[in-house]
């Protein structure tokens, strides 16, 4: 076996890891086993991820003696994913945004895997809204939903408390969310309260802080038609709010340009006081970015309006179309263990719990169940005494959540449009006088024209 820590320490002089296919022997994998290419981390992950990868990877193996696992760093990203796709440059198991799925499958480019989660036994186990991001007019299911979130509110609890404020107070309003990142700002110097503007993001958190106010920025017609509904007044007040912080409070910062990967960096370094994100990123921020977990908190998200709610979503694990039959198999065997058997079985959850603590990465990160409640709420129990990730800082988020109703993302060509509205959310945080009403007026165009396939 060969495995990623091997990787990291050869490398570990210039603190990176370009990919992790080379420790594959070849085509054929090691000592003649079927080699299977999977989905690691992003680039940047620590050296103790890869170690608790290393140790999941030992336990396949040894129950499946006849595959070589290989892992692949792997970051989705929307403006190259579909270049890689095409490519052939990803591994055969690799996961995606729900936001992806529906256009993958139809576009024949993910593996149908139907029969094979029909005889694992628990596809009557799923949240059948999630399970439904996975399957076509007919049912075929294309994926394994293996986690999710519900937007959340995250903060530092350092900078609050530099501000004078109580880190075990957060905000519950939009206008206290202001307040403070204003306070943050003028006692630290630092951005009260930062945005993600590039790469998709900028797209996704504007379509998360609408559906906060009760807008959406799309209509479903239920006939396999969209109406882009960008222009309503919950987009328009969310873009207000940014021109409030940037240009009146002056409580952003200076760095427009944030994505996914660079505002959790910036956090995680201390530089930023509020970010809305998926309520999973905890796991990322510490594994990946090192972020301090005593300075980590983490609220619902402030909700104004009738219709309110925060934005839900996740990712599947899914298959190349690309792979042979065995290498499905094995890839199922591989999805099943990794992802799906610790939110089923005892065992694999204590043992996924233990080799995760073992490398010092997070246990028990906020996410929204894929499957039902009560498996959810047995498999918590299960790894009840491995949970390191401080509860008691996220409790704002835990005791919240469950009254907050998610609202799905859009379906119709979801990342394209998520592409269209960064230039948005940038130019409202780069020109003082960005008029917002035709920004969005154009915007609902443009969309539609996507939607009706010109």
């Amino acid at each position: 076996m060969k495995s990623p820590r091997t990787i990291v320490a050869s490398l570990a002089a210039v603190a990176t890891v370009a990919s992790l296919a080379a420790c594959s022997t070849g085509a054929g994998g090691e000592s003649g086993k079927l080699e299977l290419r999977v989905a690691t981390f992003p680039p940047g992950a620590d050296a103790a991820a890869y170690e608790a990868f290393e140790e999941q990877e030992k336990q396949f193996e040894k129950d499946n003696p006849d595959i070589d696992v290989v892992g692949v760093e792997y970051e989705w990203e929307g403006p190259t994913f579909a270049a890689q796709l095409a490519g052939g440059s990803l591994p055969d198991v690799f996961t995606v945004p729900f936001t992806d799925s529906k256009t993958l499958l139809e576009n024949g480019q993910l593996t149908d895997v139907t029969a094979e989660v029909e005889e694992l036994g628990y596809a009557d186990k799923f949240n059948p809204v999630i399970l439904a991001e996975v399957q076509d007019a007919d049912g075929n299911i294309f994926g394994f939903p293996r986690q999710a979130y519900a937007m959340g509110l995250h903060y530092n609890r350092d900078l609050f408390e530099q501000a004078g404020l109580d880190p075990d107070s957060p905000p519950t309003t939009w206008d206290e969310v202001r307040e403070a990142a204003d306070a943050i700002a003028e006692a630290t110097g630092k951005a009260g309260y930062a945005q993600m503007t590039s790469n998709n993001t900028g797209g996704w958190q504007l379509a998360a802080a609408a559906a906060a106010r009760g807008g959406r920025i799309q209509e479903d017609n239920g006939d396999g038609t969209y109406t882009s509904t960008i222009a309503n007044p919950g987009t328009v007040a969310a873009l207000e709010f940014l021109k409030q912080l940037r240009w009146e409070d002056e409580s952003m910062g200076s760095n427009f340009l944030l994505d996914w990967g660079t505002i959790n960096q910036e956090f995680a370094a201390g530089n930023i006081g509020m970010y809305t994100s998926g309520s999973d990123v905890y796991t990322a921020l510490v594994r990946d970015f090192s972020a301090d977990p005593d300075s980590y908190g983490l609220t619902v998200l402030p909700l104004e309006g009738e219709d309110a709610g925060p934005l839900g979503g996740g990712d599947i694990a899914v298959i190349s179309p690309s792979v042979s039959e065995e290498e499905k198999a094995a890839a199922v065997e591989w999805i099943d263990w990794y992802y799906m058997q610790k939110l089923l079985d005892e065992d694999a959850a204590r043992r996924d719990a233990e080799a995760l603590v073992a490398s010092d990465q997070a246990v028990g990160t906020p996410v929204l169940p894929v499957l039902d409640e009560e498996t959810y709420q047995q498999s918590r129990e299960w790894i009840a005494d491995y949970i390191n990730v401080p509860l008691d800082q996220m409790s704002g988020f835990f005791d919240g959540v469950f009254d907050q109703l998610p609202v799905g993302e859009p379906k119709g060509s979801t990342q394209e449009i998520y592409a269209l509205l960064d230039p948005i959310v940038q130019a409202v945080l780069t020109d003082p006088d960005a008029d917002i009403d035709a920004l969005l007026e154009k915007a609902d165009a443009d969309a539609q024209a996507l939607l009706d396939g010109e």
